[in-house]
């Protein structure tokens, strides 16, 4: 089977869509960005056929409707039985890593205690790591480093206390190894892990007859074509690719909107380092465009950076903003100035959902200003990026919408931080078609 491959090298987040010849979405696939750009790539593009696996599976029994209780159930337990082997794999390689690093002047009279409390915290990893895959488990992150890390350390910290050993020996070895591991993609072994899944997933209890199972073996051998890929984003000029599989983000975004909504007229996209604004017309190629300058102030980065200095997660700013009932009034979005003044308004005693809810105003306001100089906005309106999934911010948005606009048709996809990817494969399949389309913007 031909697949179209679009990659976007975000500053947080890589993304990854496969398409097949007919425009359909075969799989998508994210991970966190790494210095080492070319794995961050391999990674995200993994996942994505992985996801395409599960999606042929299911087309092939003709799932996805909710009319199979049984079959639903299986899939369910197959994915989740899937990314259990993905994380049991990474973290062996985790714990053979950080026993490596069990070695020179600072370990040598505790190096046998550093091992046997290192093998303690990773039996007890492997051992609760079903429960994180349980069905009705819920996770923060499905990123290995996420999940790994905060266990890791949880566990580190009573085993060293136990063993009378300095919990920053366990720590230090941690933090060295993470970033190996990060930066070593999951092995290409899928058909073993897809068979491992397969037996665990039958063993929960699915009375599966052979038919079944030769459904999904025959899914599973389908080969995905690698046909054509292109690569876009914010770092896409370090990207492995040669210059003619390169398009501009303005261009995916605006195409990746298009084929999202194709009534779509204006784009924003808030992305971890710069926000665009951004005219289509019914052909979802781009018109005019505006972005942020100097700075990521505004845009994913800087609430990261106030997560930080609120001890916060990411994910947990939108709803704790949703219950303000007086926003602050923020006058400045500047990142380097957030942390001081962040401190003094809690100092002076203002709430942190009031703080928070104004912090996403003043976000808001200024991409609005963006949108305003890339021409306005008409309708339909598409609203992207990573902050596309935050309920504040999307407030905010047809709030300020409506007072400057009237109103106008807002769609936000589930799938909108995949927008720029979506776009990227569709510039590939249409390469290899001999269409290729747009200039570097």
């Amino acid at each position: 089977m031909k697949t179209f491959v679009g990659i976007d090298l975000g500053s947080t987040t890589t993304k990854a869509v496969l398409l097949d010849e007919n425009e359909q979405v075969l799989g998508r696939g994210i991970t966190n960005s790494r210095s080492n750009y070319d794995t961050a790539c391999r990674v995200a593009g993994q996942e994505a056929a992985i996801d395409a696996r599960f999606a042929l599976i299911q087309r092939e029994f003709g799932a996805g409707q909710g009319d199979d209780a049984q079959t639903a159930e299986f899939f369910a337990a197959l994915e989740r039985a899937f990314r259990l082997e993905q994380f049991l794999e990474q973290l062996n390689d985790l714990e053979q890593t950080c026993l490596d690093q069990v070695k020179g002047d600072r370990f040598e009279k505790v190096a046998d205690g550093v091992k046997q409390a290192l093998a303690e915290v990773f039996r007890q990893l492997r051992d609760e790591a079903p429960t994180m895959f349980a069905p009705g488990a819920t996770r923060k992150s499905d990123f290995f480093r996420d999940i790994a890390g905060s266990r890791y350390l949880a566990v580190a910290e009573d085993v060293a206390r136990d063993a009378s050993l300095a919990y920053e020996l366990l720590l230090n070895v941690y933090d060295k190894s993470i970033i190996a591991v990060e930066n070593r993609p999951p092995s290409d072994a899928l058909g073993e892990k897809f068979k491992w899944a397969l037996a665990r997933a039958t063993s929960e209890g699915a009375e599966l007859d052979r038919e079944f199972h030769e459904k999904v073996q025959w899914a599973l051998d389908i080969e995905l074509e690698e046909t054509y890929l292109v690569g876009t984003g914010y770092g896409r000029v370090t990207l492995p690719f040669s210059k003619e599989h390169i398009r501009s983000e303005i261009l995916c975004h605006g195409l990746g909107a298009h084929m999202m909504y194709p009534k779509t007229r204006t784009v924003l996209d808030i992305g971890g380092q710069d926000t665009k604004g951004i005219q289509v017309d019914a052909s979802g190629i781009v018109e005019n465009f505006q972005m942020n300058d100097r700075c990521a102030a505004g845009c994913g980065r800087y609430l990261g950076y106030i997560a930080d200095e609120m001890n916060m997660g990411l994910h947990e700013l939108g709803p704790l903003a949703m219950k303000s009932g007086k926003p602050a009034r923020i006058n400045s979005t500047c990142t380097v100035f957030a942390g001081a003044e962040l401190r003094d308004r809690l100092a002076l005693g203002e709430k942190r959902e009031d703080i928070l809810a104004g912090l996403h105003r003043a976000i808001i306001l200024r991409a609005m200003s963006i949108i305003s100089r890339s021409g306005g906005i008409s309708d339909e309106f598409t609203f992207t990026g990573g902050v596309a999934k935050n309920d504040a911010a999307v407030r905010e948005l047809k709030q300020l919408v409506k007072e400057n606009y009237g109103e106008v048709t807002i769609n936000i996809d589930p799938d909108s931080i995949y927008t720029g990817a979506l776009g990227g494969a569709e510039f590939a399949r249409r390469a290899a078609e001999g269409r290729i389309e747009g200039v570097e913007a």
